[in-house]
């Protein structure tokens, strides 16, 4: 269980609500100053659009971009409410309701980390929204904070030796969505088979594993029984072909392919990433495996997070919303000048400072380009190794190492 804590918050809570309203403000101006296109988001409303009308989900080509549909049918559906507003309303709505999902998710973020203060909450709030990954998220209008909110409501709620009948559901409905938070299921499943291996019960772990496989199963079959044809288009053919999400070398593409295929001067890097993103999967779910193991969730849930990312064929910038947990939990676990460097790395927009765009220069990069495009990768590597020693003493009993840990970070406070 959680240690939240409110006593003597009471005078913090409105200079934070006070602070966090301003930020949001001020971030709201700016984002309109941009002249932001929130084009991903008018490719989900092109999305909702074809399914009304009963088009090819597939050969969908929208906006000055002609970007197509890349997210599995289920995302499709749950986009059709958007045809029902006029453009200006769906963008105020969109950012509104990121902006909300923002201050959910770093609350989510700071229970799990042990640390759900309410004024804590807005302070970070405030803070994080002008990160890189938030920034860009609101900008495209991305559905980023809205996935990771339904994977950390589902791993944060209760301990892992009891799960409930809705544990697995945020996972598996986030994986419906968008394929990557499908690891966490994988994470999960192998965490209760290296249990039982180990002669303890995993049964918690596959019980929950199966939630999100059953959710995502559920989810999936509805969107066969509403678009058989575009459903069967997407899981024989769609699926397999990633370079219709963007080109690998592309600057914002910060996944192990992304860096690779800048640094080997190709636009597709192949079985030397092939090979190096399956080492990736297996190094970081062992590290999540055994932060798990050991009761530390936080660590094996930001590892899993990070590891997903990396092993992805593109992990967009804005797809690192997963900063903000990390840096969280470097934060309140003593690493605070590595928590301080992570928040360097996520709020310089430093990949954006080297050429890129028309012409493909990231396939010429320099060796300060290349290092500049490989940060947010750098420091996932990092992250994964930080968390790998600091996964420490074995487990007393369930989750009682992670309530001592968060008890005690509290009364540090």
């Amino acid at each position: 269980m959680t240690v939240i804590a409110f006593s003597g918050t009471r005078r913090r809570v409105p200079a934070a609500l006070g602070a966090c309203v301003l930020s949001f403000t001020a971030f709201w101006v700016a984002q309109r100053a941009a002249h932001v296109s929130m084009i991903d988001l008018m490719v989900y409303r092109a999305e909702g659009t074809t399914v009304r009308a009963g088009g090819d989900l597939y050969t969908l080509r929208t906006t000055a971009a002609h970007l197509p549909s890349t997210y599995p049918p289920f995302a499709a559906l749950l986009f059709t409410p958007l045809t029902l507003l006029d453009v200006t309303s769906m963008r105020t709505l969109a950012t509104a309701g990121n902006l909300v999902l923002l201050v959910v998710f770093v609350g989510l973020s700071m229970r799990l980390v042990g640390h759900a203060r309410v004024e804590g909450v807005l302070w970070v709030a405030a803070a994080a929204v002008w990160c890189e990954p938030v920034w860009t998220t609101v900008r495209y209008g991305q559905v980023n904070l809205l996935l990771s909110v339904l994977v950390l409501w589902d791993l944060s709620r209760r301990p892992a030796e009891r799960p409930d009948r809705w544990a697995g559901v945020g996972v598996g409905l986030a994986a419906a969505v968008k394929l990557t938070p499908a690891l966490f299921a994988v994470f999960l499943l192998a965490t209760g088979l290296v249990a039982r291996l180990g002669g303890r019960d995993g049964g918690p772990w596959l019980r929950h594993a199966r939630g999100a496989a059953a959710t995502f199963a559920g989810a999936t079959l509805l969107a066969v029984a509403a678009l058989p044809y575009d459903s069967w288009r997407f899981w024989t053919a769609m699926v397999f072909r990633t370079g219709r999400v963007g080109r690998a070398e592309e600057t914002a593409n910060q996944a192990l392919r992304g860096v690779l295929a800048r640094l080997l001067h190709t636009p597709e890097p192949g079985s030397v990433w092939t090979a190096a993103a399956a080492l990736t999967a297996v190094l970081g779910l062992a590290v999540a495996v055994a932060a798990e193991l050991h009761g530390r969730r936080s660590w094996a849930v930001a590892a899993c997070a990070v590891t997903a990312l990396l092993i992805s064929p593109v992990s967009w910038s804005h797809h690192w919303v997963w900063c903000v947990p990390v840096v969280l939990l470097l934060w309140t676990h003593g690493h605070r000048a590595v928590a301080a460097g992570t928040m360097t790395v996520f709020c310089s927009y430093a990949l954006w400072w080297v050429p890129h765009g028309q012409g493909r220069p990231e396939l010429h990069q320099s060796a300060v380009g290349l290092t500049l495009s490989a940060l947010y990768s750098v420091t996932g590597v990092l992250f994964l190794a930080l968390a790998r020693t600091s996964s420490p003493r074995p487990p007393r009993s369930g989750h009682a190492e992670a309530q001592a840990d968060e008890a005690q970070a509290v009364t540090k406070e």
